[in-house]
Formats: C-alpha cells, sequence, structure tokens
C-alpha cells in the first residue's frame, strides 16, 4: 500500500497584498499569505482527509519557516523538504484594484531555494511512493532544472504504473504559448487526469472553438482518462471516455480570486479519489467558489461541510 494518496513537488511561495484604494509604493503595510498552487492542492486535500506529501526546498529562514507553517496544520507532509541555508523564497505582490484601474501583480521568483534544486536533489521513493503524482504547468518554466524534474518525475510515475494529475495553469507573464505548448506536450501524453481552463488552451493553441471542438483537439493530444475544462464563470466540463459531463458554476460573492484554480482542482481530485468523477466536478465547483468566498490562497474547510453543500444530483451528462 503506498504512503500516500497524493504526492506533489512545487515552490513555496509568500504573497504579499495592499487592498484595493492602497498603492503598494505608498504600502505602509502588507497582507501575507503562504501559497503555491501545488502546495495550495493537497492542503486541502489533506484537510479533507487525505494523505498528502509535499516535496520541495525551502529556506532555512524565518521566511521559509513561515510558509511551512501553513501546511502544518493541514496535515501535509513536510518530511522530505529540503531545507537550505542562505536561500531564498518565491514572492509575489497584488495591487488590488477597483475600476477603471485594474488589479496587479508583480513576481519575484528567480533564483530561489525551490529553482536551484538539481534532479540529483529529488528524494524520489517518497516522491512515487503514492496512489496519485500531481504537477502543475505552472512550474514547469521556472528553470531548466525544474524542468527536467518534471519531465522525469513523469516518466518514472507512468514506468510505476502511478496516476498523474496535471494542471496546465498558463501565465503569458512566465512563457510564451509557443513555448508552453513545446514544454508541455510531451506531459500531457502521459497523464491520467489533465486540468485545462477554455483560455489557455485558446491561447496556446488559437483556437477559438466551441467546446466540442476544444474536447477534440485535446483528446487528439492525450491519453488522459479524465480531461476538466475550466470555463471560469460558467463552471466546469469534464470527460471521462465515455461521457461528457457538465457542472455549472456555483452563486458566490468574490472577496478573493486567487487559489480559487487550486481549489477547483483539488475538489475535483476528492471526487476522483473516492472513484467518483462526477462528483468530483460538484466538489471542484464548489470548492473553487468557496475559495473565491475566502481571503488567502489555501481554502480552509472540512469534508463534512462540503457533503453538506454540495449537490446530490448528478452531475449533466451531455454525451450525443
Amino acid at each position: 500500500m503506498a504512503r500516500f494518496d497524493v504526492t506533489t513537488i512545487g515552490e513555496g511561495q509568500l504573497r504579499y497584498c495592499v487592498q484595493a484604494g492602497n498603492r503598494l509604493e505608498t504600502a505602509n503595510q502588507l497582507d501575507v499569505y503562504p501559497t503555491g498552487t501545488e502546495a495550495n492542492v493537497v492542503s486541502l486535500l489533506s484537510r479533507l482527509g487525505w494523505k498528502t506529501g509535499w516535496f520541495s526546498a525551502l529556506p532555512n529562514s524565518p521566511l521559509g519557516r513561515r510558509f511551512a507553517s501553513s501546511l502544518r496544520p493541514a496535515g501535509v507532509d513536510l518530511t522530505a523538504v529540503r531545507w537550505q541555508d542562505n536561500a531564498r523564497i518565491a514572492t509575489y505582490y497584488v495591487e488590488y484594484a477597483k475600476p477603471p484601474r485594474s488589479t496587479q501583480v508583480y513576481y519575484d521568483r528567480a533564483n530561489t531555494a525551490f529553482t536551484n534544486m538539481t534532479i540529483d536533489d529529488v528524494d524520489w521513493e517518497y516522491l512515487l511512493n503514492t496512489r496519485l503524482l500531481h504537477i502543475s504547468g505552472l512550474t514547469l518554466p521556472l528553470s531548466d532544472s525544474i524542468n527536467e524534474i518534471l519531465h522525469t518525475a513523469v516518466s518514472k510515475a507512468k514506468a510505476r504504473n502511478i496516476p498523474v494529475s496535471f494542471d496546465m495553469n498558463y501565465r503569458s507573464r512566465i512563457w510564451t504559448p509557443e513555448e508552453a505548448v513545446t514544454a508541455v506536450e510531451p506531459i500531457i501524453k502521459q497523464v491520467n487526469i489533465l486540468f485545462f481552463a477554455r483560455g489557455d488552451i485558446e491561447i496556446m493553441y488559437g483556437k477559438q472553438e466551441n467546446n466540442e471542438c476544444l474536447f477534440k483537439l485535446m483528446t487528439e493530444k492525450t491519453d488522459a482518462k479524465n480531461i476538466i475544462i475550466s470555463l471560469s464563470g460558467d463552471g466546469l466540463l469534464g470527460f471521462d471516455q465515455q461521457s461528457y459531463y457538465q457542472e455549472p458554476a456555483r452563486e458566490v460573492e468574490i472577496i478573493d480570486r486567487i487559489g480559487a484554480g487550486d481549489a477547483m482542482v483539488a475538489g475535483v481530485l476528492h471526487g476522483y479519489l473516492q472513484g467518483n468523477f462526477p462528483k468530483g466536478l460538484r466538489y471542484g465547483t464548489l470548492t473553487g467558489a468557496l475559495a473565491l468566498s475566502q481571503w488567502g490562497d489555501q481554502l480552509i474547510t472540512t469534508a463534512e461541510e462540503l457533503d453538506s453543500m454540495v449537490n446530490q444530483t448528478e452531475a449533466k451528462s451531455i454525451t450525443r
């Protein structure tokens, strides 16, 4: 039996932000939120009762310990984290705004403890002692060595018949559409669960198509058993090689958008790990909405709370 239900590898970050009406250049105080797309996913899964492990490198400093302190209460295992002296943690800064201004994000992610890791630093027995490996496309372009690590992780997982979950998470500030396609296509051919936002597909592949055509495009590029396309405010579409499902978005009053996509991914995986993909789509729309309604990148909830709110009707099949 595997030690973990889900493991992942990714970068820990700290988000510093000022609320709407303030500017970073004149701010007297900043709100601090630990974050990291993979960490956000396993943090929620751990709170929902799954055994999770997070592999990464953190600076042996107050900032590194601040990040770690956000995952321990959730129950995420951190025993394989590499603690490094004289290193730095990734940060980014958010300047929230109201119209006519838009919210601005500024990244500071170069030369960190994580991006300087090499393939020899990875504890493969830890990372692959799992029922499911989850990775993110957001992490691939951070450095050449990290790109190599993630591609190797997918290959090793496939060789051991360990399912891989992959969330594209395209960011235009990090790489171009052409660079993203070149990097991710060898990975998405090997994964079992594939998450894409509709907008990411349209940008990366230059396709302005209907949902059916976008699904056809992705099924030609992957053998994934489960494909999930996020339609943002219109909910989720899912495909399990037999049926297409549609789950509408939940009504929500938005407080903080950051981290909602990660919460959605965790919700879908919560259903997948139970062997119920359609229910995972319902969980995903709910956890995404809950994340939008809370401050911070890591959703705080419980399995009991989710089950009390999840729609017990079946996700609508749209098979033709």
